[in-house]
């Protein structure tokens, strides 16, 4: 695999080699000639890793040039240095899975690594599984985690996380971007001595314990300071509130004093109480005593009254019973004189009846004369039968027709009725893709702001422009299968995918002049191709790819106008893409080596991308996992919408067709229906004249059946007149016998009634002795019930006082037979004069408000608590002056070394650039010297005469002026030499020839030095008449599907007979 003059290194990248290789995990006898520094590598071994089937590198001790074709696995040898050392895969950014490194087709594979160490050499083992991303470690062939091969790792000062130490090809360009302060921190880690950078981190530690501990004693003594402030004010309310004690223990004693008057006082009221209550009750017996005779002859009269009661009672029920039978009489009287009225009316209505038929035949002849004359006059007109019988035929006519015109005109309404439903289906369904769009443009929205208002306001100023014009890709685009919509936005960019779409040059300059220029609004424009490429044939049918598990090309998956879809086409080659399953993921491999023609096809959850050599021509193969869809998640079927608004448009036609017709109908609807009414009036007008006779006919006979029967039906006077005199004298008899029996009924009530007023009057009399004696009686018992109340009172009274004096004395807390406080001798003996001193009392009292025991606790607690914080003050100043003393040794121990490593790393930095005829220099960045978590190193370099120094970034200087600058400053590193190996992978991409060739000089003078690390230098190529030293590895990465077998031996030959020849 790899041939250099003096040392040859080689090693086979065989594909075709068996699956399963076993490998040995006894130490290699490199390494023992003493030229390896601790830590390097001897040798990678790959199984089934990215394109390698199995190989194995043999590494020099100094510097190893990898070169190669792109393609052929260099950076694989990188990965593999990284994977086994225990490096994240971010670190590769090549993929985030750790299954993604294994070869496609096989479902694990390992790296192994063996690095020098003097007392046995280090062998770890890493196997990779694809389908779990998971990995089994062994350290020397014995099994074991993660963890312990980080702690072997660390302890031969290997960082492959130290962009100074370990920078693949993805992270070249980040070196010019890493921070003053992260660059200190990687030079600190690769070339320091073990301790500086734990210096540095102590420091920046006890920078922040420092700056807590002088916030926190700051806070403390100020805190400190107010307490003592609250104290003062404390013992204040502690001096007050041993005074208010004072006043409140007399106040207590003057109450107690109060009571006692009081008990004694109401103990006075209450005998005299008692006096009065005794008298009360004798004058109360004398009273009672007085008032029995009064009351013998007051139940005498009401016994005389109950019996007269009595008696009125059983008067007023025989004359109750005598008035009924009285209005009995009354009534059969009256309706006597009734029957009487109604025989005499009955008369007189026979004889008015006897008038009236007089009259109403005279009337009947009359009416049958003209009725014959009438009758005479119609035999003469002629018949109307023959007319009737056409009318009749004419209006059968008319209803048929009728008939027919209604059924075409319920034909007509039922159809309008189902294209009226329709209509409203169609417009549920394109509010329902209007709703769907709106979603898609809430999302625009939210995602590009500007975008969303430049929609808005060329919806609005649409006029202004002449061609079309359509808006963001995001809107246009519409998903025929939601599962594709990932694929395509992975494929086009958000730029893209907001930008506008315009058919014409000059409408996109107007558009842009407004929304961009005077709008101000960040927004993408294109223009679509002139020709149209929407319908340019892949070059390819999907039905020959389909063996390798394609199924529809990603133009397929959507729809989009003619514009848009021949811009991506056009651009992104969209009808070019392949989409595959889980088959085309397997077939990987033979996809690259057969379809040459496709760069970028989807499978599954995978992008791949297929890249050619620009040397080997050889394929390399780069996949990177598909995000969930954002914006094309929400899809509208613009043909569908299309179809939905054109079959809108021919149910409007068509119903207004309908209505058409169903005016026409109506218009010969309204003249059959006049031609109808007309038709029947003349048959109304001929059949009345034919029915006259006939009517005329039957009126004369109905005339003259009535003459008949009043004729017949005569009434006889003289008879109903006897009949009514004798019905007149029958009823008066039984009148004269009722007269009788009324007047004796009458006599009897009057004689009941008299006899019960004479009760009535003796009932007064009785009353009015019984009001005189309960008169004499009441004024008896109103006496005797104010004095019975005012025993009550005067007993309750006494209840009250006596439980009073209970109260008081035990308020008091005494004995009635208790001797009296001797403080009581001092105090006044009345109450106003307890109540005035009382007062007093209370308002000194009052003078000290809200003060309670808790104030002589609170000041003691202040006093315990500034006691503590005094002392916890000594001890926080006495650890901050022992933590600056400590600082102040870590400072020493730390930035002095550093100032050196500094100015060493400067002093080559700076040869190198003069070597060069360039100019560049190292300085340490300091910007507060207590600030440890801001120091930094500041790179400055000058490539031209003519400019300044400039530090170094991504922004003043070139990329290839980078690169040299990054790779001297780690030769600049390397002559320091603390770290085992550095790796730079494709450092001197970007640079011109001259200062290529310069870089390599300086790299072979630095890296082939007695005693310095191993290098790895990883580049496609290599300029011509290079000097190399003996020192120098070069390892040629040859692997591809046609590698021969490669010949050392003729490889010298070949070139040593070059070499003569040139000579």
């Amino acid at each position: 695999m790899a041939l250099v003059p003096k040392r040859i290194r080689k090693n086979h990248a065989d594909q075709s080699s068996p699956a399963s290789v076993s490998t040995s995990c006894q130490p290699s006898e490199a390494g023992k000639d003493g030229v390896f520094v601790e830590g390097a590598i001897l040798r990678i071994t790959m199984k089934n890793f990215l394109t390698y089937d199995y190989t194995t590198v043999h590494p020099g001790p100094n510097l190893n040039m990898v070169i190669g074709a792109n393609g052929t696995g260099k950076s694989s040898i990188v990965c593999a240095i990284c994977l086994s050392l225990a490096g994240k895969t971010t670190l590769l950014d090549r993929g985030d899975k750790v299954g993604g490194y294994v070869k496609r087709g096989h479902d694990r594979g390992f790296v192994e690594i063996e690095l020098f160490k003097s007392g046995g050499n280090v062998i770890i083992n890493r196997e990779i599984y694809a389908a779990n991303n998971q990995s089994v470690w062994r350290v020397n062939g014995r099994s074991c985690n993660q963890k312990i091969v980080e702690e072997e790792v660390k302890a031969l000062h290997i960082q492959v996380n130290n962009l100074c130490q370990f920078l693949p090809q993805e992270k070249v360009g980040q070196f010019a971007k890493m921070s003053k302060i992260e660059l200190l921190e990687a030079t600190e880690k690769s070339v320091g001595p073990p301790e500086m950078f734990e210096y540095h981190c102590d420091l920046k530690n006890v920078r922040i314990k420092e700056t807590e501990m002088e916030n926190a004693i700051k806070e403390r003594t100020s805190y400190l300071e107010k307490t003592k402030q609250i104290y003062e004010t404390n013992k204040v309310d502690e001096n007050h509130y041993y005074e208010k004690q004072k006043h409140l223990e007399m106040i207590q004693l003057l109450e107690k004093k109060k009571l006692w008057v009081e008990y004694e006082t109401s103990l006075r009221e209450l005998e005299g109480v008692k006096k009065e209550r005794n008298e009360v009750k004798q004058r109360l017996a004398i009273l009672k005593k007085n008032q029995t005779p009064m009351l013998s002859k007051r139940q005498s009269i009401a016994m005389q009254l109950t019996s007269n009661d009595a008696k009125i009672n059983t008067q007023s029920t025989a004359i109750r019973e005598t008035s009924l039978k009285h209005k009995q009489k009354q009534d059969q009287l009256d309706k006597s004189n009734q029957e009487i009225e109604d025989i005499k009316h009955a008369f007189k209505m026979k004889q008015t009846e006897e008038e009236d038929q007089k009259k109403e035949i005279v009337k009947m002849k009359k009416e049958i004369e003209n009725l014959k004359v009438e009758l005479a006059k119609i035999e003469n007109q002629p018949d109307v039968t023959p007319r009737i019988t056409e009318v009749n035929a004419e209006l059968r006519q008319i209803l048929q027709e009728r008939g027919k015109v209604e059924e075409e005109k319920a034909n007509m309404c039922r159809e309008k009725g189902n294209l009226t439903a329709e209509l409203r289906m169609l417009e549920k369904k394109l509010s329902d893709m209007n709703n769907m769009m709106k979603v898609k443009e809430e999302n625009l929205r939210r995602c590009h702001s500007d975008t969303f208002a430049a929609v808005q306001w060329l919806r609005q100023n649409r006029h202004l422009f002449a061609g079309n014009i359509f808006e963001p890709l995001m809107l246009v685009i519409n998903m025929k299968d939601i599962r594709f919509a990932k694929y395509l936005e992975s494929h086009i960019s958000f730029n893209d995918l907001r930008a506008f779409v315009f058919q014409r040059k000059d409408d996109m300059k107007k558009f842009m002049d407004e929304v961009r220029d005077n709008m101000r609004l960040r927004v993408n424009a294109i223009v679509a191709p002139a020709e149209s490429c929407a319908r340019t044939p892949s070059s390819q049918p999907i039905e020959s790819l389909r063996r390798f598990g394609f199924f529809t090309y990603l133009r397929d998956t959507f729809d989009a106008p003619e514009e848009v879809m021949s811009y991506l086409c056009m651009q992104l080659k969209v009808h070019e893409i392949p989409i595959g399953n889980e088959k085309t993921e397997s077939m990987i491999t033979e996809i690259t080596k057969e379809l040459r023609n496709i760069r970028v096809l989807y499978a599954g959850d995978q992008k791949y991308e297929m890249k050619q050599s620009f040397y080997s021509k050889l394929t390399s193969t780069r996949n990177t996992t598909v995000n969930p869809p954002k914006y094309l998640s929400v899809t509208v079927d613009a043909e569908l919408k299309r179809q939905l608004e054109q079959q809108m448009k021919v149910c409007q036609s068509r119903l207004r067709n309908i209505d058409e017709q169903l005016n026409s109908i109506q218009k010969e609807s309204t003249v059959l229906d006049r031609r109808d009414n007309e038709l029947l009036s003349e048959k109304k007008t001929l059949s009345e004249l034919k029915g006259k006779k006939r009517h005329l006919e039957q009126k004369l006979k109905i005339k003259q059946d009535r003459l008949k029967h009043l004729s017949n039906s005569r009434i006889d006077l003289k008879k109903a007149e006897a009949e009514t005199k004798k019905k007149l004298i029958s009823v008066k008899s039984q009148k004269k016998s009722m007269v009788t029996a009324l007047l004796e009924q009458i006599k009897l009530q009057a004689k009941l009634t008299m006899e019960k007023v004479y009760l009535e009057l003796e009932v007064v009399g009785l009353l009015a002795e019984k009001t005189k004696v309960e008169n004499a009686c009441r004024e008896d018992t109103s006496r005797f019930e104010a004095l019975k109340e005012q025993c009550r009172q005067l007993e309750e009274s006494t209840v009250q006082l006596t439980k009073r004096c209970k109260e008081l004395m035990k308020k008091c807390g005494m004995q009635p037979d208790e001797a009296l406080p001797k403080a009581f001798n001092t105090l006044p003996d009345t109450l106003n004069e307890l109540e005035a001193m009382l007062n007093e009392q209370q308002a000194r009292a009052d003078c000290f408000p809200g003060l309670s025991k808790k104030v002589v606790e609170e000041c003691k607690k202040r006093e315990q608590e500034i006691k503590e914080l005094e002392q916890e003050l000594i001890e926080k100043n006495a650890a901050l002056a022992s933590l600056r003393k400590k600082k102040l040794q870590a400072k020493e121990s730390w930035l002095n070394p550093l100032k050196q490593l500094v100015e060493q790393i400067n002093d080559k930095f700076s040869d190198f650039f003069r070597a060069m005829k360039c100019v560049g220099e190292v300085d340490l960045h300091i910007e507060n010297e207590e600030e440890y978590d801001k120091y930094g190193i500041t790179i400055r370099v000058k490539f031209h005469e003519s400019s300044q120094l400039h530090e170094l970034t991504r922004f003043h200087q070139s990329g290839g002026e980078r690169s040299m600058s990054t790779m001297l400053y780690l030769m600049a590193l390397q002559e320091l030499n603390r770290c085992p190996f550095r790796v730079v992978d494709e450092i001197n991409q970007g640079m011109d020839p001259i200062n290529e060739r310069r870089a390599f000089e300086i790299l072979v003078h630095t890296a082939c030095r007695e005693g310095t690390s191993q290098y790895f230098v990883i580049t496609p190529k290599l300029l011509k008449n290079l000097k190399y030293t003996e020192k120098i590895t070069i390892l040629v990465v040859h692997n591809g599907p046609h590698m021969s077998e490669f010949d050392n031996r003729e490889f010298i030959r070949h070139w040593r007979q070059k070499k003569n020849a040139q000579a």
